[in-house]
């Protein structure tokens, strides 16, 4: 991997037109980066050219990007020197499987995603010399096709590489970023982000897609509220005992971070809602796993993940018929 004065990354692509990476893909495009949004649905796709991806709420204005196309293959004509993978976690082992008939020494891949061990499932195709994981701190909903509502952004983002050799090229993008508006940051610390956010999730989105209720409405609702604290409790539990620092007082910092979350529909709620297969796997699937690990129940997890899962084979009985 390049030293970071040698590697200065001008060609970025996305992988996923979703409001991840509708949000990434502007701001790069913003910055004067060339720019390739990629999704295999053409109409989510349209807009990015005309009139331009469109953001409102904290962060206000519309962008366009340099190009699009439908297929991961296809990024391999524009020779991206950087791509964002903003897709569903569930989808990482075929953007792997493409990426892998183009992917060469130098290139870096990010897991701009949720859940645990996303990177992870790249490695298992590209090695991990140019795989890198982001956290990613914008909360947003995709209002149309190419149009963007942001009701937070509490930057810094962070940045990890995981091959110390590519630690320059880690502070590159992370400078990047910054200099487009995404103001991001190189860290050693990583996997007790993910893992701090990884509960977050755990205990917010199975619990508002399996009620329907916002992420204010579920904190509020005295009942509901002892499942969500219910599972803050388990998910830390797991994560103790399989070494992961959240640091000691990270349960007053989570209940109080969720309080504060607004009336806000998380994404496994509007995925379940439009009909799509959640991310519930690499999310309350992963602290199941994790306590398996250490021979630790996770009732609740399992409970969620169960529950998340039945919704989805509702889901696909129905398009079935």
């Amino acid at each position: 991997m390049k030293q970071a004065s040698e590697f200065k990354p001008t060609r970025f692509a996305v992988v996923g037109a979703g409001p991840v990476g509708c949000i990434v893909a502007a701001f790069l495009a913003k910055g004067g980066y060339d720019v390739t949004l990629c999704d295999v649905v053409p109409a989510l796709l349209d807009p990015a050219l005309d009139p331009g991806i469109k953001l409102e709420g904290v962060e206000n204005f519309t962008q366009k990007v340099t190009r699009t196309c439908l297929v991961v293959d296809e990024l391999a004509r524009f020779d991206p020197e950087v791509i964002f993978i903003t897709v569903k976690a569930n989808a990482l082992p075929l953007i792997a499987s493409a990426l892998e008939t183009f992917y060469r020494e130098g290139m870096v891949v990010i897991s701009w995603q949720n859940g645990i061990d996303t990177e992870l499932e790249l490695t298992k195709t590209l090695g991990r010399s140019g795989v890198m994981r982001a956290v990613v701190n914008y909360g947003c909903g995709l209002v149309a096709p190419g149009h963007v509502r942001l009701p937070f952004h509490h930057p810094p983002h962070y940045l990890q590489e995981l091959d110390p050799k590519s630690k320059a090229a880690t502070v590159a993008v992370a400078q990047a970023l910054t200099r487009c508006g995404l103001p991001t940051e190189d860290t050693q610390d990583i996997v007790s982000m993910v893992w701090r956010k990884g509960v977050l999730n755990a205990c917010m989105n199975p619990v508002c897609a399996v009620t329907g209720l916002t992420m204010n409405r579920a904190m509020n609702d005295p009942i509901v509220f002892q499942i969500v604290d219910a599972l803050v409790k388990e998910c830390i539990r797991v994560a103790r005992a399989n070494e992961i620092n959240l640091g000691w007082d990270f349960y007053p910092h989570a209940i109080d971070y969720m309080g504060k979350a607004g009336d806000h529909k998380p994404s496994m709620l509007m995925d379940i809602e439009a009909g799509r297969r959640t991310e519930v796997d690499f999310i309350n699937g992963k602290f199941v796993a994790y306590g398996q690990r250490v021979g630790m129940e996770t009732p609740f997890n399992k409970t969620m993940l169960s529950l998340v899962k039945g919704l989805e084979s509702g889901i696909e009985s129905k398009k079935k018929h």
